[in-house]
């Protein structure tokens, strides 16, 4: 390999870990602690479907607000909007740090991930490229103890733009000394992280669909799409093939 592909760029939610799956994890964690310490029924799994919907709608790059707070409010505001009558902070705070602490816990670099890691870093550059608010992202790296494993990590929430801006890939192949046209995207999401290799020019986009969905039309076509990121180095490998029939 590496010849023709210098550097790799991976997104980290739902790319190397499975942050939806540590999310929903820490939901039924606080669905079991409000049926069994605060006698909600049915009211539990609405409370947390709401925060869900909370969750998908937050934006949070250039701003002043603390993450925590702005969260301890989503599960404030299910909870009123569910059960009706006075805001509940008290509530509101333990089932936040209940969802938080759970999901955090099931934030895991498989061992298999690991090993494929490892072995891409002897042929190329490997970057953590992720979006998002600085103090989670950060406490994800840290919970999923992947820091090692790259030569770089770039937070988002750190940055002046995200991904899709083609400043923060600039941004990333100087960290690397190596050209866009040196480069692969590796993401779980067409906007962000396909959409954004595109905009910065990089030699490839690879897009993990695990869940075979079908994108919109009006979609980014990333050049690559795999079910799993363990199928990145014979992707990569293929790329090099081919470039080496064409030089």
């Amino acid at each position: 390999m590496g010849l023709s592909v210098r550097a790799v760029f991976f997104d980290l939610d739902n790319t190397l870990i499975d942050t939806a799956g540590a999310s929903r994890k820490g939901m039924l964690e606080v669905i079991k602690l409000l049926q069994s310490n605060y006698h909600y029924k049915e009211e539990a799994e609405i409370i947390c479907d709401k925060v869900q919907v909370k969750l998908s709608k937050e934006y949070f790059h250039s701003s002043n607000a603390c993450i925590t707070d702005v969260r301890i409010s989503h599960w404030e505001e299910a909870i009123q909007e569910t059960k009706g009558g006075t805001a509940n902070k008290k509530l509101a705070e333990e089932c936040y740090f209940l969802w938080k602490s759970t999901r955090l816990q099931h934030m895991t670099l498989a061992e298999d991930v690991k090993a494929m890691l490892t072995e891409l870093r002897k042929e190329v550059y490997l970057l953590l490229l992720t979006n998002g608010d600085k103090l989670t992202q950060r406490e994800k790296i840290e919970a999923c103890a992947c820091q090692s494993y790259f030569d770089a990590v770039v937070v988002g929430g750190e940055q002046k733009e995200e991904k899709p801006a083609p400043s923060i890939f600039y941004y990333c192949c100087d960290l690397l000394g190596v050209q866009p046209g040196d480069c692969v995207m590796v993401g779980d999401t067409l906007e962000t992280d396909i959409q954004g290799g595109l905009n910065a020019g990089l030699k490839a986009t690879v897009w993990i669909n695990k869940n075979s969905i079908v994108p919109l039309k009006s979609s980014p076509i990333p050049h690559y799409i795999i079910s799993s990121v363990l199928e990145l180095p014979a992707l990569l490998q293929s790329i090099d093939c081919k470039d080496s029939m064409s030089a």
